[in-house]
Parts: structure tokens; sequence; C-alpha cells
């Protein structure tokens, strides 16, 4: 059975006469009542009562219209829908960042301007550290996501992805204000032998724990004194809120800082951390190529991609 059958039948149903159904179709008459025969002999019943000027549908035709109707505006609707999904009008979208980037910035921006600009697409957004990030994208259960592209570098197979560059963050010292530490005008490593830290665990970004850790010595905090971890930056400044410890955050903090928590930048540690927006080459989502494309905008736009969160 063939589509064409069903939507000659539903014309020649319809108009009850097989000239008006010819003239609606612009299909020669011949042709029109072969193609009505063929779908009877294939269905195995008569479809219409053959009159002297024109036609009458049959009960288990009357059945059959309503089916066939149904059917085809199915198809219409599923190729309608479907052509939204190529042109990327619609479809979902799955987009990942690591959370600190999340505050203030082009990650932010970029989703607020795909949810304006596409409203009839859907976008998943979920947190997650750059390598569970890479991870996923690599997997295909992630379109693309914001990542620190020093983690991504400890990850395989790179040269299958895409990356765009987004920005820069510092890391600053997060301390309780009033802490002794904040009057000091010069802050540096050394001046932190004695404090308790609060740090992220090595699995959660291997690269950057041991880069953080080598410059500790070589400026005189051979040993940060860690009293906690937590994998959260959220949890690591509410710890420092509540005076259990000091600890390096991104400067992209000050946007969610506790109010009982300052930023300060310490000499002697310079570890900026560029990031990077992520994603499968042989990705050809529709959708995914006018984020990019969107996201590309946004940073050459004002020269953005060296920009410093925070």
């Amino acid at each position: 059975m063939e589509l064409r059958q069903l939507r000659y039948f539903v014309a020649v149903g319809e108009e009850q006469h097989y000239g008006r159904a010819e003239k609606r179709l612009r299909v020669a008459q011949p042709a029109l009542s072969r193609q009505i025969q063929n779908l009877e002999e294939e269905i195995g019943f008569k479809l219409f009562e053959r009159l002297p000027r024109g036609v009458k549908i049959t009960a288990a035709g009357e059945f059959f219209l309503k089916e066939a109707r149904r059917i085809l505006q199915e198809v219409n609707d599923a190729t309608a829908s479907a052509k939204r999904i190529a042109s990327g009008q619609s479809g979902t979208l799955k987009v990942a960042f690591v959370d600190g980037l999340s505050w203030h910035g082009i990650v932010p921006d970029s989703l607020r301007y795909f949810r304006e600009h596409q409203p009839d697409a859907e976008l998943q957004m979920k947190p997650l550290s750059s390598l569970e990030q890479i991870a996923a994208i690599h997997s295909g259960s992630l379109d693309a996501g914001y990542a620190f592209i020093t983690a991504s570098t400890a990850a395989s197979n790179l040269n299958e992805l895409a990356k765009l560059m987004v920005g820069v963050v510092n890391l600053l010292l997060a301390v309780p204000k009033g802490h002794a530490l904040t009057k000091l005008k010069k802050l540096r490593l050394r001046d932190l032998v004695d404090s308790p830290f609060i740090w992220f665990p090595r699995r959660i970004n291997p690269v950057v724990y041991d880069r953080m850790m080598t410059l500790c010595a070589r400026g005189g905090l051979k040993m940060p004194r860690i009293v906690q971890e937590t994998e959260f930056e959220t949890t690591l400044l509410s710890m420092v809120s509540c005076r259990i410890g000091v600890a390096f955050v991104s400067s992209a903090s000050r946007w969610r800082c506790p109010a009982g928590v300052a930023l300060l930048p310490v000499r002697d540690f310079n570890l900026p951390l560029p990031f990077a927006l992520f994603w499968r080459k042989d990705n050809n989502s529709a959708l995914l190529a006018k984020f990019t494309a969107d996201v590309r905008s946004l940073v050459e736009r004002g020269g953005r991609k060296d920009e410093v969160l925070g």
C-alpha cells in the first residue's frame, strides 16, 4: 500500500465523484480509477459502490476513510517535525558546563540566547566536571560542553573534538571576612603555611591539582594543610564562610560569593585556567551547528576570547 493510494482514496471518498477528485488531485481519471482498484484488491474489500453518476462509499470504506485521514495527517506532522529538526528549529540540545563558569559571561549568555532564539527546541543543561564532559561528548550522550582545557588535555582522542576558546579564570584565595590574611597588603604563598585549607579531590582534575601543588611548593607552601575536601565550589565557599579553612577558588566565584567571604589575590600564585566549548567534529546536529555559531559570534563580538571571569 502506498501513501499515494491513500491520498487518491481520500479524495474520491470526500468528493464521492471521480471527476471532481480528478480535478482536485490533477491526475487523469484512468490512473485514478486504476489506483483505487489496486487498493481494493490489496485490502480485499470494496471501498466504493459504482453508480451511474459518481460513486457511493461503503460502510467499510467510511471506516477506512477515517483511518486513512489519520494516517496521512500523522505522516504530514512527522514530515513537518523532521524538517524543523533538520533545519535546526526544533529538537534537543544537550550542553554541560563546569558549575563555577555558569554565573557570568559567555556561558550563561549563550544559553540564554539559545532559549530566546530557539523557543521550539529543548535545551538540556547539566553541570559536570571537565573530565566528565569530555567523556560524555565522546560517547555521544552530550552534544557540547564548557570545560577547562587543562583538564581536557588529559583525555584521549581529543583529535575527534572541535573546540572554541571562550575565556579564562584565575585562582583567588577565599578567606572569611575579618581574617588576619585580609590585613596583608601583599599576600604570598609562604604566608599560608599555617592556614587550614579546603581543597578539591585530585580525581576531579588531576592536571590542575598537580599544577597547584607545584606552584605552592615553589612559593614556600610545600604541604598545604588540607582539613576538608569537596568537589563542589559552592560547598567549598560555604565551608570558608563557616571558618573551617581557606581555599583557592576561581575568579568567577565573585558572582556568587557568600557575604562572609573575601577573595584575595596571592602574588606568587598565578595559574590562569583557559576554558573552551567542546563538541564532536562528526556531530551533524543542526541545533549544535547553530549553537556553536552563536557562541563564536558572542565570543568575537567584543573580543571576549581572553575574557577573565571575575
